[in-house]
């Protein structure tokens, strides 16, 4: 761990108050959104929330009961009714088939949350097509489902202005302290010798550096692309962490779910936020800087090329 990536991790494990509000964010009525992962933690409140707003709100998620449950409560929050989507994002041909089944109801999508994630579980945890599971899921599954859903990206954001549509890509300070190994991506010999923590780390690296790229590549169809670190959040994310290790956090750093979902909100959903293409936000509403091995437009490129190579058979 290099002293600066130090330093910027204690930075952001105790960030200042926000100085923005969810109450800042404008009537959403008319507006599509999706969050993976929103049956619990940060995607279920960013999808409270929204349902607030008038947003039209699918809750994708691979339960079907825990999902259920979750837009009962929704329900019992809000007075507004959220839509079910199953999504599998450890299984890419079930993406393929929850990106068909929401563009067959939908003719619009505003904003898209790549929200689902885990961390640090069994190392014997790989995804049903042997991927490694973080990886599988953070990265690929959400490169998968959101080129799925790129059609009806483009054009809810065609002589639309800037901002109207966003992808906005759940990351982590912990991609301070990742660096790839493309032959750890997939189960084998040399990803069984890596640390679960680490491997977290590196798919985390893999939000960031995929949401560079994405700008790259579509900014001139007027999606805003950001990566986000909510914060240390407790949520159902931690369920493989040891219980001495949260019960530390929790009384040391750990926020609210509520306080959480702040940045993914505000990147999804306030109008400042419409020209932040390709940014990348801290704890609380904040704009921060990315580790710089991040934006290398070559890792950028090198990354999306095996990406692309995984899904193209499907």
């Amino acid at each position: 761990m290099s002293l600066s990536a130090a330093y910027t991790f204690l930075r952001q494990a105790w960030p200042p108050a926000p100085s923005w509000s969810t109450d800042q964010i404008p009537d959403m009525s008319g507006k599509v959104v999706l969050i993976t992962g929103a049956n619990a933690g940060l995607g279920k409140e960013t999808a409270r929330v929204l349902l607030e707003k008038n947003a039209k709100v699918y809750v994708a998620a691979r339960n079907a009961d825990k999902a259920q449950q979750a837009l009962q409560e929704l329900k019992e929050q809000t007075g507004r009714e959220a839509h079910l989507l199953m999504l599998d994002l450890a299984n890419l041909g079930m993406i393929k088939v929850a990106a068909e089944e929401f563009m067959s109801k939908e003719t619009e999508l505003h904003v898209l949350f790549n929200n689902a994630g885990l961390m640090a579980p069994p190392i014997d945890m790989v995804t049903d097509d042997g991927y490694d599971m973080q990886w599988g899921v953070h990265v690929l599954g959400h490169f998968y489902f959101t080129q799925l859903l790129l059609p009806i990206l483009s054009s809810t954001a065609k002589d639309k202005p800037k901002g109207t549509v966003r992808v906005v890509n759940s990351s982590s300070v912990a991609h301070l302290f990742g660096k790839f190994n493309f032959d750890t991506f997939k189960d084998g010999p040399v990803r069984r010798k890596i640390r679960p923590e680490e491997l977290y780390a590196q798919s985390k690296m893999g939000n960031v550096v995929y949401a560079a790229e994405f700008s790259r590549r579509y900014r001139e169809t007027g999606i805003v692309t950001t990566a986000i670190h909510p914060g240390i959040i407790k949520s159902e994310i931690n369920r493989h962490t040891p219980a001495l290790v949260t019960r530390i956090q929790d009384a040391l750093i750990t926020k609210d779910v509520k306080l959480g979902a702040f940045t993914q909100l505000y990147a999804g959903a306030a109008p400042e936020t419409a020209d932040l293409d390709g940014q990348y936000l801290i704890p609380f509403a904040r704009v921060g800087k990315p580790a710089p091995y991040s934006q290398d437009p070559e890792l950028g490129q090198k990354l999306w090329s095996w990406l692309e190579d995984q899904v193209k058979d499907i």
